[in-house]
């Protein structure tokens, strides 16, 4: 996973990267080992005509159909009109932390050029936009005086949305941590919880008025473990590893003193304001449709199975079910942090939504007798009951590894898996019966202009398009997935990679900041136009199957 710790590439394993290895931004789906060659569904692949393979029916009409971006990731004018500097702004001055020294000190020039882009938006289809605000840009110093141009900043960018009739989503933290706070304790002190409410509160008083779908905060797995536990994000820190857990629970107190400020000051219809929070979502697929592999790939799911923070449990459980999961309490022993009892209560705020940021699935298969009553036709009680208890007893169970060869993305931790799409939301629907909204999913891949001035990127066309047909299969089978949104809206600073990867469905030239809509804005384009419809065409091959070999039943 990164230079400290993580997996390798190709190995089911912990193994270490090589010292000096650099993590991409969405390296945090990389949790497991690459592994991921087998890519199952719950019965034979198909081609998408086929019935039971996506063949009929369109997404609901109010599905919203969405892109996301960053604040730091695409504002840029990190010094203008106020803006105080976030542990972002410094750790990306230093030699080495990034990329060829990289930095977003103009990004994607967002903060000048929103209007552009939201018009791009508009001709794109996108019924809902994610975006994040800069903490810093609104409280210079974290906490006290308000900065009354960034606030207007937002405003003006929520009223441009509404005006193209595009819903705004609004991520209150997405890692751009305040520097002043970082120097007085930062996610170590208990005072963030404090600091993190009262800054959402200012938010929410001037955009709560417009802005109807919150998310708290975005992946906890990176702010807190790249940056604090393994040193490779921002602020680069290398934390034993009980004062790391304590960062990690004083994060999601954070996310609970958020959550009843954010919904005491919607206006209008209390009700109609729906509040999320995000992970970086780490998704097992089964090897193959049997029950056994199923309930392996549920356990490898919603376990904690190693001393990092690559898994979800520790991260959703507090925050959804008011407790630690019992596998990582064992497993984290004497480092587990001393809290009061009260503290779970105040995580475990009510939500609306579970986001879940999904690239890529690890592949699990059972090496002995099942443990588990559930499958593809046991019931949904007795899935649930399965789901609430895989963390307290493991399945024989085994990573796959991925073959040589194997299809992956511009960043090798990504493999091909578009059945994670399925996969994941089922058992996270199974485990806390919470609606589902996709708040990332996409693909870097090496994008440039061609002889004929156009972006193509037709893998990124490919990866969505199976994507979205596991995803749909999903809803068909009762999950309940309110939204998706492809990350992302424009290429941008992807964290410790720079803009070495490309994600966007619009192309940016970082020297002239001239927007190219690539072939997957096209495709995408007439996916929204259709509800989904242009998906259903016959296919050659099933969507799980990315090589010659077919998926096993």
């Amino acid at each position: 996973m990164s230079s400290a710790s993580g997996p390798a590439p190709n190995s089911p394993s912990n193994a270490h990267l090589p010292h000096g290895a650099r993590p991409s931004r969405r390296q945090v789906l990389a949790a497991g080992s690459l592994a991921g060659a087998l890519v199952a569904s719950p019965r034979r692949g198909r081609a998408a005509s086929e019935p039971g393979a996506g063949g009929g029916r369109t997404f609901p009409r109010d599905f919203a159909w969405g892109a996301a971006t960053a604040a730091y990731q695409v504002e840029g004018a990190v010094r203008e009109d106020g803006r105080g500097p976030s542990v972002w702004d410094v750790f990306s001055h230093k030699p080495g932390a990034v990329f060829e020294g990289h930095t977003g000190d103009v990004a994607c020039d967002h903060y000048h050029r929103y209007r552009q882009d939201i018009a791009l938006m508009k001709t794109l289809g996108v019924s809902s936009y994610r975006f994040s605000v800069s903490w810093t840009r609104v409280l210079p110093d974290g906490v006290g005086t308000q900065n009354p141009k960034g606030l207007d900043f937002y405003s003006r960018l929520v009223d441009e949305l509404l005006k193209a009739g595009i819903a705004p989503m609004c991520t209150l933290f997405h890692w751009d941590f305040p520097q002043a706070l970082y120097a007085r304790g930062g996610w170590l002190s208990r005072d963030v919880a404090g600091w993190f409410g009262d800054y959402a509160a200012v938010v929410a008083e001037h955009l709560g008025d417009r802005v109807k779908v919150w998310v708290t905060q975005n992946e906890p797995q990176c702010f807190i473990g790249m940056g604090l536990l393994d040193g490779v994000h921002a602020p680069g820190d290398k934390l034993t590893f009980d004062k790391y857990l304590v960062a990690a629970h004083n994060s999601m107190r954070a996310h609970g003193r958020a959550v009843p400020g954010r919904r005491g000051h919607a206006r209008g219809n209390p009700g109609d304001t729906r509040i999320g929070y995000v992970i970086s979502t780490q998704v097992a697929q089964p090897a193959s449709g049997r029950a056994e592999d199923i309930e392996a790939a549920r356990w490898a799911t919603m376990s904690v199975r190693d001393r990092n923070q690559w898994n979800n449990t520790w991260w959703t459980d507090p925050v959804l079910l008011g407790r630690y999961p019992a596998d990582g309490v064992t497993l984290h022993g004497k480092d587990m942090p001393a809290f009061p009892e009260a503290d779970l209560k105040d995580i475990q705020q009510p939500l609306d939504f579970i986001g879940l940021n999904i690239y890529k699935a690890d592949t699990w298969r059972a090496t002995g007798a099942s443990t588990s009553t559930s499958g593809p036709a046991a019931s949904s009680a007795a899935a649930a009951s399965a789901a609430a208890s895989s963390s307290a007893r493991a399945p024989a169970g085994v990573q796959v590894t991925t073959p040589a060869g194997y299809p992956r993305s511009g960043v090798d931790w990504q493999p091909i898996t578009p059945a994670a799409l399925y996969w994941g939301p089922k058992f996270f629907w199974d485990r806390y019966h919470l609606p589902i909204s996709i708040t990332e999913n996409g693909l870097s891949t090496r994008d440039q202009i061609f002889l004929d001035g156009k972006v193509h990127d037709p893998q990124r066309v490919d990866y969505m398009h199976r994507a979205l047909l596991e995803l749909r299969r999903a809803m068909e089978d009762g999950v309940p997935v309110t939204g998706y949104h492809a990350w992302s809206l424009l290429d941008n600073f992807e964290w410790a990679d720079g803009y070495k990867q490309r994600f966007g469905m619009v192309y940016v030239d970082y020297q002239t900041q001239r927007r190219i809509p690539k072939d997957s804005f096209a495709w995408y384009r007439q996916v929204i136009a259709t509800h989904g419809q242009s998906l259903l065409g016959k296919t050659v091959l099933p969507a799980t199957q990315v090589t010659d070999t077919p998926p096993p039943p």
